[in-house]
């Protein structure tokens, strides 16, 4: 199986990351042990989840998607052989990449995930009020004692990532290996305007958002469609020319390689230079063995040009 490394970090992952947002929202914690548990047995080992996941559901506890995948690493006791990434600073709150939030979020995150160490700890969102100095002081001492193995950034652009890295190159300081921005066939300019970044400095890209809030999986074709997800109203903005091309380039590539346009809309991404995995979810068993399909389908040169001229 392809694997791909995550920057300059010695952590190899699959060229599949599954999102663990769903968890404690569409998904509860049953069948989120099959989700996982198919996902672990087609091959697969990294977990993408956050301390706000899904905190936007009234009622949930913080980090209720933590707790899930924790209880679930602790019932089958298979720590070691999975890799768990999580996210503090979710809320976009102020602070929330300061030396206090980040001691008291990896703390928080450590307890829900019942391990004493993540693998991966991203800045979900950039703080305008935290220096970078800061931040990366605080991720430091979790570097170095082991609580965290790597450390990435989250929606940061071109130009926050090259001042990180100058603050932990002048300072000393651990530097983000991985990126994830959003990319899929649709939106593109956020990750390709850190293309240099990533080649520049030898970064990973995990990269959300892989199928459009599911628009690229073809189920909604027309507003009328909207009401199938939870998501609905995340999806209208696709409906336009753009999305409608996609579509339409989407079906006949799915139609020749016997494939399902979820299916082809991944291939597409793990194609794309840069891309080290895209983060997809699941919440059925069939969507699983769909997304390990979808990663690992082939598509030809022809392929994959004319679904990036339909999406331009």
């Amino acid at each position: 199986m392809d694997r791909r490394p995550l920057g300059r970090s010695e952590i190899v992952i699959e060229p599949l990351v599954l999102g663990g947002n769903v968890f404690g929202w569409t998904v509860d914690e049953a069948q989120a042990f099959k989700i996982l548990d198919a996902y672990a047995e087609a091959g697969f080992t990294a977990i993408d989840t956050a301390e706000g996941y899904p905190n936007w559901v009234p009622g949930n506890p913080p980090g209720l998607s933590e707790t899930i995948i924790g209880n679930w690493l602790k019932a089958r006791g298979n720590r070691a052989g999975m890799h768990i990434f999580t996210k503090v600073n979710s809320g976009k709150q102020p602070g929330g990449l300061g030396a206090e939030a980040i001691r008291n979020g990896i703390e928080a995150s450590l307890k829900r995930l019942q391990t004493d160490y993540v693998d991966l700890y991203f800045s979900h969102w950039p703080d305008a009020e935290t220096s970078h100095e800061e931040t990366l002081e605080a991720y430091d001492p979790l570097v170095r004692s082991g609580k965290v193995r790597a450390i990435g950034a989250s929606n940061y652009t071109a130009a926050m990532v090259e001042e990180a890295h100058k603050v932990s190159v002048v300072k000393s300081l651990p530097r983000y290996e991985v990126l994830q921005p959003r990319y899929n066939l649709y939106d593109r300019a956020e990750f390709e305007a850190l293309l240099p970044t990533i080649a520049d400095n030898e970064m990973g890209a995990i990269v959300y958002y892989s199928l459009a809030s599911g628009f690229l999986s073809g189920k909604y074709r027309s507003k009328a469609d909207l009401g199938k997800s939870a998501r609905g109203g995340g999806i209208e903005r696709y409906m336009d020319d753009k999305g409608m091309k996609i579509l339409a380039a989407l079906d006949a590539v799915a139609a020749a390689h016997d494939a399902t346009p979820a299916e082809v809309s991944l291939a597409w991404l793990v194609a794309q230079p840069g891309v080290t995995a895209p983060i997809a979810s699941a919440t059925s068993l069939d969507q699983v063995q769909s997304l390990v399909k979808g990663v690992r389908l082939k598509l030809d040169d022809d392929a994959i040009a004319r679904l990036t001229k339909a999406g331009a």
